[in-house]
């Protein structure tokens, strides 16, 4: 039933997308298709770090990996697009999986440490391979309008299409992974790794399954925005990149996909509001480009005043439901005790019963 809910979901979301789509000119279809491509690395992101429970700071490496997957591809190999961004979720998986392995150990800052000395020392490999990855210009990425739309159909109006039909297929298959008893696994290992780990679960295995997840999206992502863009270059992929992602996830609301919705549109639209704004009232120079900075760090502090639990946490609140949080909502209310609690409470009628038994 879950999932002919969300299926459901998509595909009305999909259809009031497509009806925007002919409304809108061609930089708001770029526009849409950026956001898209963010939604999917920001739902990978509010997954892992709001059910799973780690922190990275990572998640533009990986899509740095999914963009220079995708422009190889189609310069050498010519691949469908549709096989481009299923290799590229492919790859960045598999890079995943290899630091979800080695950081599988680590914990709270050491994570997060970890992550961002990966989002910092990637960006050059490109440079220190320039014969592959084409140096600080990077690789120009073309893609083509079907020749079934016809000649005159618009290449944004195109990349829009396929940007936001990857971003439905990526929620709804998120959606239903976190219902499942994978998602329910990553919360118990949130909420007390310890008692996770009495029960039976394998910690270190969905530790490390929720990395490849995340960065499979960051993949996808990472290729839809080097389709988007048109390129794919190391100064697309920055610290700043990540960070944005990060604020992203936390805005929208950590542990909801809607959150990652309304978290990417503030990532893509805020700035570019504010730049706008910034050249329409006269300001050039470095105050044309410090302004919008100082604003958009202004709109971020409001977010977090009005909305402590994100900004679907706050529309979930105005409108009565339930604001999501870190934690299951009885033990968050004091109705339920801890799993780790439940252990210590047994734990001493066990030792008597098990003295009283050798007496």
């Amino acid at each position: 039933m879950t999932l002919a809910k969300h299926l459901a979901a998509a595909l009305v979301a999909g259809l009031v997308l497509l009806l925007l789509s002919y409304k809108l000119g061609s930089y708001r279809d770029y526009q849409l298709a950026e956001v898209a491509a963010y939604v999917v690395a920001v739902g990978g992101l509010t997954v892992l770090i709001g059910v799973s429970g780690q922190l990275s700071i990572g998640q533009g490496a990986f899509m740095a990996i999914g963009g220079y997957a995708a422009a190889l591809l189609l310069i050498h190999l010519a691949w469908p697009l549709e096989l481009v961004i299923a290799a590229s979720a492919v790859i960045s998986a598999a890079a995943g999986a290899v630091v979800g392995a080695a950081a599988a150990r680590l914990r709270g800052p050491y994570l997060a440490g970890a992550t961002l000395m990966l989002a910092v020392a990637l960006p050059s490999i490109a440079d220190r391979y320039q014969g592959v990855f084409g140096g600080d210009q990077g690789l120009d990425v073309t893609v083509n309008v079907p020749g079934f739309l016809g000649p005159t159909f618009q290449l944004t109006q195109w990349l829009a299409w396929v940007c936001c039909a990857a971003a439905l297929i990526t929620l709804v298959l998120l959606a239903n992974l976190v219902r499942s008893g994978i998602g329910r696994a990553w919360r118990a290992i949130r909420d007390d790794e310890i008692a996770a780990a009495l029960s039976g679960l394998n910690v270190a295995r969905l530790r490390v399954l929720a990395f490849v997840i995340s960065a499979a999206c960051a993949g996808v992502g990472g290729a839809l925005l080097a389709i988007v863009t048109a390129n794919v270059s190391p100064g697309g992929y920055t610290l700043s990149l990540s960070i944005g992602l990060l604020t992203a996830a936390v805005l929208g609301g950590l542990g909801s996909l809607a959150g990652a919705v309304w978290g990417s549109l503030l990532l893509v639209l805020v700035p570019s509001f504010l730049t706008d704004f910034a050249a329409s009232h006269g300001l050039s120079g470095a105050a044309s480009s410090s302004v919008p900075i100082a604003a958009y760090g202004l709109v971020l502090i409001v977010v977090m005043l009005a909305f402590p639990a994100g900004i679907q946490g706050g529309l979930r609140r105005l409108f009565g439901f339930a604001a999501p949080a870190a934690g299951p909502p009885l033990l968050r209310q004091g109705r339920l005790p801890s799993w780790s609690s439940l252990l210590r409470r047994n734990a001493p009628a066990r030792d008597t019963k098990e003295k009283g038994t050798t007496t």
